[in-house]
């Protein structure tokens, strides 16, 4: 104030507008900075208070904070499986070098999130390689993002990498012209190909055109698949902007859940809500740190929320470059998550011996284990739901497996009573066959005797049993029998009207009765969980202590069913996908302790670090492991 005091007419005004912009170029800047910011992947994974305690005690503070924020991250590689049955691995190493090529997959989405993040020169291969290379291995190594300029660098090879991926899986370049693809030199694990991928990447949602953003908020679902690879299909989209059309591009975001006034959980959004963009709009602050990317529209906002499938937007820019999968090299190829390839070679099946997969769908463990015995033997795979063991049937069928039997069966069921009958599985006739058989006893006629008298009645057409009764005035006995057409009435609807929602489209299977004890050579039980370990995860706030604890006991019946079938010198294997001691480590406790005839084997081949040991009391001995 004192140096404009001594300035005088038009100097002090120049003098004063200047400054003027200079204020407004500050604050401009700080509203640029919240837009960027606002415009990133910044997630941070909402726990059950008591839940999160419970881990915290269970693995120390800081390592459950790793495992929270890795959690939030997809793994930057794809495993496939080759079908060694039907193709080679070197046959499917060209067949997916020249899709990825074709597909552009290095330089369409690596590229442009580059360039956004504005490091990497566009022009230059090598850089952007090795930017690529910095990044998988920084996920990979735990190190945080922002110091990835300290990294050393690595070879696009990936040959001279030190993580524990390259290390424990021997992963060997291909010399093909994707260097992103590597084979597994690991014994048993020869069929396996491993894709690497790339992120995170900041990108630019705004891009510089001054025109309002149009966004589309997918589900927390729909999310995850897409930080996988996915794009985004209609059921997964909830709300978008007003005037979206088919070629717009849009900037996609999640909705999570938050907590509501009752003490839960809902995402509060209704599928079909307009997003107005501006801060007034009632899911901004909401959509804050939570978009995953951009892409283009194949649908106008009314055909998103009018059709029922389909691809609603494809991703062209990605917080995570991963390959997709979906539809490629049908029959040829299985992308199947790594933790599942281990536990197949875990179980380490034989040809010729009887196997039991006793939570088998959707099929993916079960077809591995059929390919590591060279489709000889028998794998018997077993689930509750009918659709799922449908998905089964039909998965084995695209493979070409001809060993594996899939049977609707509650595990909680699988070993036979005592008393039942020998045959394990009744097959279930259709509505069909039956309606043929009531038709069939329609037209086959049947007998009556009257003495020395035999007429052959058709009970569609009733007629006297003994003429002579009704002369002598009594009343005449009807020959007919009732055959009820409820099935042929079902039938019928159902071809008018279509099927219902909750019925499905295929034949009946065969439903177990159960299997004898010490039947099976190896039993898998890959239990049913609270896959809190799964990734990526947005969410994992539903999970409260007694539900944790309700799995444990799931898995323990499951558990004592499977000890049964096991014939004595056989193998169990049990796996699950969560991070929760309760559900593994207490569960082998438990094995130890009431079956003094089990013993814990090694495993191989094995990936990642050892488990817990010890006991845990928590909140005072109301919750204790």
């Amino acid at each position: 104030m004192y140096f404009l005091s001594r300035i005088r007419g038009k100097g002090r005004k120049k003098l004063q507008l200047l400054l003027q912009k200079m204020e407004n170029c500050r604050l401009g800047s700080h509203d640029m900075e919240g837009k960027e910011e606002r415009h990133t992947y910044s997630p941070a994974l909402q726990w059950n208070p008591e839940v999160k305690e419970y881990f915290s005690k269970a693995y120390g503070h800081d390592h459950f904070v790793r495992i929270s924020e890795s959690l939030l991250r997809p793994p930057l590689y794809s495993c496939v499986r080759v079908n060694a049955l039907k193709t080679t691995r070197k046959a499917i190493l060209q067949k997916l070098s020249s899709i990825l090529q074709d597909t552009d997959f290095n330089k369409s989405h690596e590229m442009k999130s580059f360039q956004h993040m504005g490091t990497i020169n566009a022009d230059s291969d090598n850089s952007n390689r090795t930017g690529t290379m910095q990044r998988f291995h920084d996920i990979f190594d735990h190190v945080n993002t922002e110091d990835m300029e300290d990294l050393p660098e690595i070879e696009a090879s990936g040959l001279n990498t030190t993580t524990w991926l390259d290390r424990d899986l021997r992963l060997e370049s291909t010399n093909l012209d994707h260097k992103d693809l590597f084979c597994c030199k690991l014994p048993g694990m020869e069929h396996v190909i491993v894709i690497r991928g790339s992120g995170p990447f900041k990108i630019g949602y705004d891009a510089g055109s001054g025109k309002a953003l149009k966004e589309v908020i997918v589900s927390r679902k729909c999310a995850e698949a897409v930080l996988r690879g996915a794009d985004v299909f209609v059921p997964g989209v909830l709300a978008c902007s007003a005037h979206v059309e088919k070629g717009d591009m849009v900037a996609v975001s999640v909705a999570v859940e938050r907590p509501d006034l009752a003490g839960g959980w809902m995402v509060g959004i209704t599928r079909g809500t307009i997003l107005s963009g501006a801060e007034t709009d009632a899911y901004y602050v909401e959509r804050h740190g939570w978009y995953i990317g951009q892409g283009i529209a194949l649908l106008s906002r009314a055909g998103i929320f009018r059709e029922t499938h389909g691809i609603a937007i494809q991703m062209v820019n990605r917080v995570y470059t991963l390959p997709p999968f979906h539809g490629v090299l049908k029959g040829e190829i299985f992308l199947q998550n790594l933790p599942s390839i281990i536990t197949a070679l875990v179980l380490d099946p034989k040809p010729g011996e009887r196997i039991l997969d006793m939570c088998a769908a959707p099929g993916g463990k079960t077809t591995a284990i059929a390919m590591l015995m060279e489709d000889k033997g028998e794998v018997i795979a077993v689930d509750r739901s009918h659709n799922k063991v449908e998905d089964i049937h039909n998965l084995t069928q695209e493979m070409g497996l001809t060993c594996v039997h899939a049977y609707k069966l509650d595990a909680l069921k699988a070993v036979k009573p005592v008393d039942s009958s020998d045959a394990e599985c009744s097959s279930l006739s259709t509505a069909s066959e039956n309606i043929k058989d009531n038709v069939r006893d329609e037209e086959q006629p049947t007998s009556i005797s009257n003495g020395e008298d035999q007429r052959f009645l058709n009970h569609s057409q009733p007629a006297v049993r003994n003429l002579q009764d009704k002369a002598n005035g009594s009343k005449p006995l009807i020959a007919s029998r009732y055959t009820s057409r409820a099935d042929e009435r079902k039938v019928a609807r159902k071809m008018r009207n279509g099927p219902g929602r909750g019925q499905n489209l295929g034949g009946r299977f065969q439903q177990s009765k159960g299997f004898k004890r010490d039947s099976f050579d190896r039993v898998l039980l890959d239990a049913p969980c609270s896959a809190l370990g799964l990734r990526p995860r947005l969410f994992a706030g539903e999970e409260t202590l007694e539900s944790l604890r309700g799995n444990g006991r799931y898995q323990r019946r499951m558990f004592d069913q499977a000890v049964q079938l096991a014939r004595s010198g056989g193998i169990i294997v049990y796996s699950t996908c969560t991070i929760n001691p309760g559900e593994n480590e207490a569960l082998v406790r438990y094995a130890l302790d009431t079956y003094k005839f089990l013993a814990l084997e090694p495993q191989y081949p094995k990936i990642g670090g050892p488990g817990l040991v010890g006991g845990l009391d928590v909140f005072n001995g109301r919750f204790y492991e």
